[in-house]
């Protein structure tokens, strides 16, 4: 596993501390999972987004194609 450090607002490392210590876990756990659903959110938007465009531009990338 790759570390990585991440610094954050007193705020909100303050808010990671506190929501660790209610669900019994460490803070980079939490911090893990939190940038775990980003990525997949992310992604899925992201594919969206590519799914949208390829199918209102399908006729200009069928013509690049050729």
């Amino acid at each position: 596993m790759e570390e990585l450090r991440l610094r954050l607002a007193p705020g909100l490392a303050h808010a990671l501390a506190d929501l660790a210590d209610a669900r019994d876990r460490l803070p980079e756990d939490v911090a893990a999972d939190a940038v775990r659903r980003y990525l997949r959110d992310e992604g899925e938007h992201v594919r969206s987004l590519a799914a949208r465009l390829a199918g209102d531009h399908a006729d200009l990338l069928r013509r690049l194609g050729e």
